[in-house]
């Protein structure tokens, strides 16, 4: 410490000092950025993962509901009927009355690779309905069987 030692006649006021000390300030900001820099590559995810089937509770399905289906050839059907990827638009129209806001049901095969899934949906998207329903099998350990089972995206 810096200081001058006077006569004890006078004052024991220190004089003030008017400059703000940075230093620890700085040591924790260091501190603080190597605690981020240690910890920011353990926050990402990139780990294969097989997915298992849905035990989610199942939704009430509506009275028609519409299902696309993408088979494994990459072909889509609507219903039972097939229908072209230039045609989709206008035969979705035609089966739900151009009414974008319902849901569509969307079913793939197992074999259908998900980028191929993720064209489909995109498809749906560029044409106007946004609600997709996934549908999928249900886990064993319920009632087993082909029951739909709904994740809105």
């Amino acid at each position: 410490m810096a200081g001058s030692l006077k006569a004890s006649t006078e004052s024991d006021d220190l004089p003030e000092n008017h400059e703000i000390n940075v230093t620890p300030f700085i040591d924790v900001m260091l501190v603080l950025l190597i605690i981020f820099m240690v910890a920011a590559p353990l926050s990402t995810v990139d780990v294969a993962v097989d997915l298992p089937a849905s035990n989610a509770q199942v939704q009430p399905r509506p009275n028609e509901p519409v299902f696309l289906t993408v088979k494994g050839d990459l072909t889509l059907a609507l219903g039972n009927d097939p229908v072209p990827r230039d045609m989709l638009k206008s035969t979705l129209d035609g089966k739900t009355g151009g009414n974008t806001d319902e849901r569509i049901f969307l079913r793939a095969d197992k074999t259908v690779d998900y980028g191929d899934l993720m064209e489909v949906m995109n498809l749906l998207r560029n044409t106007g309905y946004l609600k997709i329903a996934l549908v999928g099998l249900e886990a064993p350990a319920t009632t087993g069987g082909a029951m739909p089972l709904q994740n809105a995206q």
